[in-house]
This record gives structure tokens, C-alpha cells and sequence, in this order.
């Protein structure tokens, strides 16, 4: 008497092998030379945009699920991360495979895109009732201190190992991304 086989529990490994090979076509863009990034094409046009949040006057708000303040602590936590380490890594498989699959599409496209309301994973809560100038001033000392190191980078929870330039540029889109939200509301 015969019994049915098994299929070997490997369900997970195949979702990761199709998602590798779907990204197959857009990682051949890597081998090219990286686009510019779209919004902030230098780390200084970046630091400038931050800047001008905290001009005299003005006022800005967020169209996405975070307020203004929200969205500016997280995009501090990410450059903070590349400095002293994030609180939680993705699995390692996930670093090897999507993760660094999706850097080098957005690397190659020169643009980000995930969700805009995603936390880093283990990092602390955003705090909303955070006045915008003082989450301004936490970028700005981020990208300053991002700028100004000059040691070994922590991993990416995501896409793992960068060095200081694919980091930079990481950010830039990161930035550009969210950027997207924002608007100056004009008050007469």
C-alpha cells in the first residue's frame, strides 16, 4: 500500500526564492550607475529643506498618518540608527535576500518607497505632542552627526552592511519619501 509524500515544509523559502526572482529584472538596473535621487539630489539640499522647516513663519503640516513632528522623530531615528545601531534587525535571510534586493532597486531608480506610517522595528514610540521645532532641531543634529562621522556604520535593520555614501543616499530617499507629505499651510 502506497501512502501520499509529504511536500517538504518549505513554503516560506519558495515565497523568498519567487520575490528574489521577481526583483531579478530591476537588480540588473544596479549594475548601473545609480540614479540621482529624486527630491534631494545632495545631503545638502536635504539639510536645507529640514532647515527651512524652522524659518521664521513658517508652518508646515503632514497629509499622512503621522503629524509633521512624528514623521521628522522617525526620519531621525533612521540616520540615528546608522550611527549607534537599530533597536531590531530584520532576520538575516530577509537582509540577504529582499532587503538588499530593495536597496538596490531603490538605488537604481534613485527613489524610495515603503510606508510612510511603518516605525522602525523596536524603536522608540513617536511622540505627536512633540513641538515641530524641536523635532527639526533632532534632524538637523542627526544628519550633522551622520555627516560629520567618520567610523564604521551600523547595519541597516533592513538592508544590511552600506557604507557611508549608499547610507547617505539611503537617507536622501528616505527623506524625499516622506517629504512628499508635507506641505507649507500659508495663514493670512
Amino acid at each position: 500500500m502506497s501512502t501520499p509524500s509529504a511536500k517538504p515544509a518549505l513554503p516560506a523559502r519558495r515565497h523568498v526564492l519567487r520575490a528574489t526572482l521577481a526583483l531579478a529584472g530591476p537588480l540588473a538596473l544596479a549594475a548601473c550607475a545609480p540614479a540621482r535621487v529624486e527630491g534631494f539630489g545632495t545631503w545638502a539640499e536635504a539639510r536645507n529643506a529640514v532647515a527651512a522647516l524652522a524659518r521664521p513663519g513658517a508652518r508646515w503640516q503632514s497629509g499622512g498618518a503621522w503629524n509633521l513632528s512624528a514623521s521628522l522623530q522617525h526620519l531621525a531615528q533612521s540616520i540615528e540608527g546608522s550611527l549607534a545601531g537599530y533597536p531590531r534587525m530584520k532576520p538575516a535571510w530577509f537582509v540577504a535576500t529582499l532587503g538588499a534586493a530593495a536597496h538596490a532597486l531603490f538605488d537604481a531608480r534613485g527613489a524610495m518607497a515603503h510606508p510612510l506610517d511603518e516605525p522602525i522595528p523596536g524603536a522608540p514610540a513617536l511622540d505627536a505632542s512633540l513641538p515641530a521645532d524641536a523635532a527639526v532641531l533632532r534632524l538637523l543634529r542627526a544628519m550633522d552627526a551622520f555627516e560629520a562621522h567618520t567610523g564604521t556604520l551600523a547595519p541597516h535593520f533592513a538592508y544590511g552592511a552600506l557604507d557611508k555614501p549608499a547610507y547617505q543616499r539611503a537617507h536622501q530617499m528616505h527623506l524625499a519619501a516622506h517629504w512628499t507629505q508635507f506641505a507649507e499651510t500659508r495663514h493670512a
